[in-house]
């Protein structure tokens, strides 16, 4: 079998198998006398076992054995669950987890793990070998499932007579599976190296199309055991149950008594058809029968409805779109121009369905932010053991959904600030009890939209930012002077620990105040267009509430103009558009500055930062600018005048073109013009 076409879904689903593990593991430590956990685990790593050993993984498979015999171990109550055993086993996770990294990264996914793999044995040693429950071999002759006619039962008989065993073998597949014609596949490549196969219920088409539910029937002649055949076939992923049965010759002639009910019987009686192996995937080298009965299409089960489709092809496809929009401007313009019935309302027709094309592909590029908090219940139960804390972690609006490449950027940023909040805010138990709080510290991980945005926060209930230490500190640093401090609210003392190299840890850990400070975080975040801000009452907690667009591919700009050159202001940073006077400009610090509702605000001559060429001086009585935000900080953006509101696709300025200062990108307008876009954040200060 050529194992690199299904390459990419191994490693799709050994993670999704290892984050099932790591999460029941975590429940498992609540519940350690829950033995239905230990079985969810056991059947997460059994499958994960089986693949691996089949796209030739060893040691990925050696290691996920030697796990398995220990939880098959605790599900028979052979040894009982204590913390040091699920240290072991949250260890062996973290190798399988680093092992399923290198192979997607191109690496053989070795690793040396000798020392987990000894911690493994010591734990089930002095133990009989327990066999595998889930995978029963069943020799003596028992009733056929299947029903054969008279050219299959000599088949049998004669093979018998030749000294092949004939065997029944139901198959189960996991009721998750979801590719279970792949699963059928790979059952049948198995077999047919061993023998021949006879007759399969379903029929090997209904099989190819998935119509059955999770169980099928094969009659298989071989000169294998029947043991060596049921370990060789419990090795396909997602394969659940597999018995085997020899068949009983002498009941040929009896009727079966296997219909349970009707819909099975439908299933399992059912007669396989005429197969032409070089037509079939699964070619059973022996279905020579008659011709099947007609299937019941009103019991055919529902076929599954999910793909899985490379990020990749969905890049391909957003790039393809994002040319369309730029088509679609272009065609807006030139309708404008000529003015023809025909051609405004095919346009106009066009833009709507656009429009839904583009909600639907922006949708499927949505990822669920559930993907990045699922490694932060393990992360935290291993920090509060390094820092002897009892800290308890909630999540909430896990389901809520960002772009790909938002969900790709977001992890470390959010990896940086769950650690602060740990090693800074929740205190230790001692401290706790003594501000009257319970020992247990909480971290909520939340996540929810709102309009164009979405928000994650993470909050806690821990000591809060000390306002007197963090000012000493930013003084200390020359962050600030100290005239700025006697000024400083709340919140812009809040802020200053998002300063680069600010740190207020008294003594350097791993955990976090390693002088790195968040700055990081702050720096990340913005480049994703978003924006991070922070609420904190110290003795009582702190909130840091990080805004995120929902995409980065097309977004709202307001198009504004400078002597003839367009700039493109994203909509997301735009509080409002106002024209003033020039007699309303004032000068502070030597910075020209208006009152803006109240509100000191910096004016921003776009054409001195990007250094427009004027023909001539201007002395106009109005301007107009253009307000923007940067967390609380405001801005004012001067720019000759406002041409409108579209909706652009950004474009990268390429590898040579990086870091330009104050523009993100470029676009391309409906006229063929490239205008840039104007990063706001890197214009306020």
């Amino acid at each position: 079998m050529e194992v690199n076409q299904y390459l990419e879904m191994f490693i799709e689903e050994s993670k999704e198998h290892l984050q099932a593990c790591s999460e029941h593991l975590l429940e498992l430590e609540k519940n350690p006398d829950d033995l239905a956990i230990v079985g969810e685990i056991f059947r997460s790593a059994h499958t994960l076992k089986g693949m691996s050993a089949t796209m030739g993984f060893e040691d990925l498979a050696d290691l996920t054995h030697k796990m398995e015999n220990v939880l098959d171990a605790i599900r028979n109550e052979k040894i009982h669950v204590s913390p040091e055993i699920l240290d072991i086993v949250f260890e062996s996770v973290d190798h399988l987890e680093e092992m399923v990294m290198d192979i997607a990264n191109g690496g053989d996914g070795k690793r040396d793990v000798s020392s987990t793999v000894a911690q493994l044995k010591r734990i089930e040693s002095g133990e009989e070998a327990i066999p595998e429950v889930v995978a029963t071999v069943e020799t003596p002759q028992v009733a056929s499932v299947l029903e054969y006619d008279s050219f299959e039962q000599t088949v049998i008989t004669q093979s018998a007579e030749q000294g092949f065993n004939a065997f029944e073998i139901s198959v189960s597949l996991r009721e998750d599976c979801l590719l279970k014609a792949a699963r059928v596949f790979m059952v049948f490549e198995i077999l047919e190296k061993d023998g021949d196969v006879i007759k399969s219920a379903p029929s090997v088409e209904k099989l190819e199309d998935e119509q059955f539910d999770q169980q099928f029937y094969v009659a298989f002649v071989t000169k294998e055991s029947a043991e060596d055949m049921q370990k060789k076939l419990m090795k396909v992923s997602e394969v659940e149950e597999v018995k085997i049965a020899t068949i009983n010759q002498e009941q040929f002639s009896e009727k079966q008594q296997y219909e349970a009910s009707q819909e099975v019987a439908a299933t399992a009686t059912a007669t396989a058809e005429v197969v032409d192996t070089q037509e079939t995937t699964a070619k059973p080298a022996a279905a020579k029968t008659a011709t099947p009965a007609k299937a019941d299409k009103s019991h055919a089960p529902v076929g599954n409805k999910t793909i899985r489709v490379n990020i990749e092809r969905l890049d391909i496809l957003m790039n393809l779109f994002e040319e369309l929009v730029i088509d679609r401007g272009r065609l807006q313009s030139i309708s404008t121009e000529v003015n023809h019935g025909e051609l405004n309302e095919t346009v106009e027709r066009m833009s709507r369905v656009m429009g839904d094309l583009q909600t639907i592909i922006l949708t499927m590029r949505m990822v669920p932010v559930e993907t990045v908090f699922n490694r932060f219940p393990k992360m935290i139960r291993q920090l509060s053991r390094d820092l002897n804390k009892k800290i308890n972690l909630e999540i909430i609006g896990a389901e809520t959904e960002l772009d790909r490449t938002v969900i790709d950027e977001i992890g470390d940023p959010l990896v940086h600030l769950i650690r602060n909040s740990v090693d800074h805010g929740i205190e230790n138990p001692t401290t706790r009890r003594a501000k009257g709080k319970p020992e247990e510290g909480t971290v909520v991980l939340r996540a929810y939209h709102s309009g164009n945005y979405v928000f994650i926060e993470i909050e806690d209930d821990g000591a809060g930012i000390n306002r007197d230490k963090v000012l000493s500190k930013a003084i200390s640093k020359g962050i600030v002077t100290q005239e700025q401090a006697l000024t400083m609210s709340d919140n812009q003392i809040n802020e200053l620990i998002l300063a680069s190299g600010f740190s207020t840890a008294d003594v350097i850990s791993d955990v976090s105040g390693r002088g790195v400070g968040l700055d990081v975080v702050k720096t990340t975040i913005e480049s994703l267009g978003g924006n991070i801000s922070i609420e904190s009452t110290q003795d009582v907690g702190s909130i840091f509430s990080i805004q995120l667009p929902l995409t980065l591919s097309i977004i709202s700009v307001m198009l504004v103009e400078i002597e003839k050159e367009i700039y493109a202001i994203p909509l997301s940073s735009i509080i409002e558009t106002s024209i003033i006077r020039t007699s309303d400009i004032m000068n502070a610090h030597n910075q020209k500055v208006i009152d803006f509702r109240g509100k000191v605000v910096p004016l921003v001559f776009l054409e001195e930062i990007f250094e427009v060429p004027r023909k001539e001086l201007q002395d106009d009585e109005f301007h107009s600018v253009v307000i923007v935000r940067k967390g609380e900080k405001l801005a004012g953006l001067v720019v000759d005048s406002f041409i409108g509101q579209q909706e652009i696709v950004l474009k990268s300025l390429g590898n040579y073109l990086t870091n330009i200062f104050a523009i993100s990108g470029a676009t391309i307008l409906g006229n063929g013009k490239v205008a840039l876009i104007v990063d706001c954040n890197a214009l306020i200060k």
